[in-house]
């Protein structure tokens, strides 16, 4: 596939990365040279210093022979002109614009990306997905990792095994043996930096990260089972006013009328103006650095403490501040995967990582087959995806067990006719069926391959 992407910042690069180790053809356009200069320096992938939203820097870059044009620099405008014109002058099929701003994306304004608007195919809005992803973890406060498949009926949970948990030093199969009505599978093990596919006979170590899938409705009990128990949550602190956290206390004042949500804003005017833009919040200015302050904000009392401002040190010093200070749980939001053992020595509970949302968002757009979802683990060393079985997927008809090249690769759930079944080596994907697995990087091709649709369904 001949991938072109406009913007070579963190998600940009991301892209092209795992794009150009996949073997795909990939080019980037950038406006700053040394962005480019460490494309072509590190990747396997072209990079050319030049505007996104110019017909010639485009054409320039192969956009005549690209299948897809992915908009990813920091200006929405210059996203969304790539895209337009890349689809308008060099008949790119496929189209896809990251747009940060709210504004375009409310349902007065949606014709705007139609066909008979700007014809773009895919638009991405990276505080949406990160503050949809931060509800997703208040809601289950015992996970460090927490994604919805197959409409919300399927849900994929991280959780670590510390020294309480019941079923370490358990070898697998003999959950099944103590559970054996518990519809959930061990899809993936990190364990010591590495991201490992667990069989049978494997057991659990104190210290593992595990990343289990269940249905929605045995999400508690799973929980329970492996030794944590799901506490309501009821106060949250959340410092940073910008726009995923006006985004995360808005929903969280609609969805929950019973949670209590305090907000810390650095800036005074923006802690004015989102204050008129919630109803039941309260919002505080100052630094969420000052025990004064997180104490005025009722921090000892707190379920969790939520950090959500633009810079990655102030987060994990603020949530660890706040531990320290009573808050139960801590969440916090960091940009550079450069600092994923920090947040661990400061015994931060879940990290949340934009860019890796952003490009797992992106990802379930470029993957070959039917894969509706895609969610990216372990610095992109596996992922968790939802593919759709087909009438000509090479799978149908197939015994799990029976099929080639698999060793990567692990089903936890199949949702079939509105229902959730579990599988075992003798299950069949049968037509419509909507696998939800999970798969090692080097093995993402090969999924593809099972559930590619041949010429003949069209």
């Amino acid at each position: 596939m001949k991938v072109l992407i406009c913007g070579a910042g963190q998600v940009g690069f991301g892209i092209a990365e795992r794009l150009s180790t996949e073997g795909n053809d990939v080019t980037l356009v950038d406006l700053r040279a040394d962005l480019v200069q460490k494309v072509n320096d590190t990747l396997d992938a072209r990079a050319y210093v030049g505007n996104g939203a110019h017909p010639d820097v485009l054409e320039k870059a192969g956009a005549r022979d690209c299948d897809m044009i992915i908009a990813v620099t920091l200006h929405d405008e210059i996203n969304m002109i790539a895209a337009q014109v890349a689809g308008t002058l060099f008949d790119v099929p496929t189209k896809i614009a990251r747009v940060r701003s709210q504004t375009y994306l409310t349902k007065e304004w949606s014709k705007l990306f139609s066909r008979s608007g700007m014809g773009i195919d895919y638009i991405i809005s990276p505080e949406r997905e990160v503050g949809e992803m931060v509800l997703r973890r208040l809601s289950l406060p015992g996970t460090f990792d927490t994604v919805s498949f197959a409409d919300g009926a399927v849900t994929s949970i991280g959780l670590t095994c510390d020294s309480d948990c019941p079923v370490i030093d358990t070898p697998l199969r003999q959950l099944s043996e103590l559970f054996p009505d518990l519809p959930a599978v061990v899809v993936a093990v990190q364990r010591q930096g590495r991201l490992l596919v667990p069989h049978s006979d494997d057991q659990l170590l104190e210290g593992d990260d595990v990343y289990i899938v269940t249905p929605t409705d045995q999400v508690a009990r799973t929980l329970k089972i492996f030794g944590q128990t799901e506490v309501p949550t009821r106060r949250i602190v959340i410092a940073g006013g910008g726009h995923i956290g006006l985004y995360v206390a808005r929903e969280l004042e609609r969805r929950h009328s019973g949670i209590k949500v305090k907000v810390i804003e650095s800036s005074r005017a923006r802690a004015v103006e989102i204050a008129d833009h919630l109803e039941r919040t309260v919002v505080l200015h100052g630094n969420a650095l000052s025990e004064e302050l997180l104490r005025e904000a009722e921090i000892t009392s707190a379920d969790t403490i939520v950090a959500l401002t633009n810079d990655d040190q102030v987060n994990i010093l603020t949530s660890a501040l706040a531990k320290q200070l009573g808050a139960q749980r801590s969440l916090c939001l960091v940009n550079s995967s450069g600092y994923s053992n920090l947040v661990r020595s400061f015994a931060i509970d879940s990290e949340i990582n934009p860019k890796v949302i952003t490009v797992s968002r992106i990802l379930q757009h470029v993957r070959r087959g039917r894969i509706r979802a895609v969610h990216s683990i372990g610095n992109g060393a596996g992922e968790l995806m939802e593919a759709e079985a087909l009438e000509t997927a090479p799978i149908i008809g197939k015994a799990l067990k029976d099929l080639p090249r698999l060793e990567g690769v692990r089903v936890g759930a199949i949702y079939r006719n509105g229902k959730v079944v579990i599988p075992d080596g003798d299950t069949q994907l049968q037509v419509k069926d909507r696998a939800i697995l999970f798969s090692t990087a080097e093995s993402v091709r090969e999924v593809e391959q099972l559930f590619r649709v041949s010429i003949d369904f069209f």
